[in-house]
């Protein structure tokens, strides 16, 4: 698994919620785009990209993300799966990049350092939901 070696471009999530609005209004699909219709989405896109990994043992992971082609695919599922993301936060205002540090925060205090090292429990799990 490899780190950040690539960077994201420069657009924020403000300008792709703009993209995704615009391409949704267009196509008249506000009608589709209710909370229920848009988790769904979220999720049926999630399953999506499970199917390229689902039985897989990592060196046949490992040749997914160093084939071009396959990668390209695992991507475009991702974006599949983001797309809904930000039509979600964007019909219903609500701020990612807020939510994201908030939810952060929260994280960080259920799963502190020295309790959540390298263990991949669930904080419930390590007796920290006291």
């Amino acid at each position: 698994m490899s780190g950040c070696d690539h960077m994201d471009s420069n657009e924020g999530l403000a300008d792709l919620k703009e993209v995704v609005r615009e391409f949704s209004e267009k196509r008249d699909w506000d009608q589709y785009h209710n909370a229920k219709d848009l988790a769904i989405g979220i999720i049926t896109e999630a399953s999506e990209l499970l199917e390229h990994f689902r039985f897989k043992s990592e060196e046949e992971i490992d040749e997914i993300f160093s084939n071009n082609d396959s990668k390209e695919e695992v991507t475009e599922e991702l974006a599949d799966v983001l797309f809904f993301v930000l039509r979600f936060a964007q019909i219903y205002d609500i701020d990612m990049v807020k939510g994201f540090k908030n939810k952060m925060k929260k994280n960080q205090a259920k799963y502190p350092v020295s309790e959540a090292k390298g263990s991949n429990e669930k904080y419930t799990e390590l007796g920290l939901d006291k």
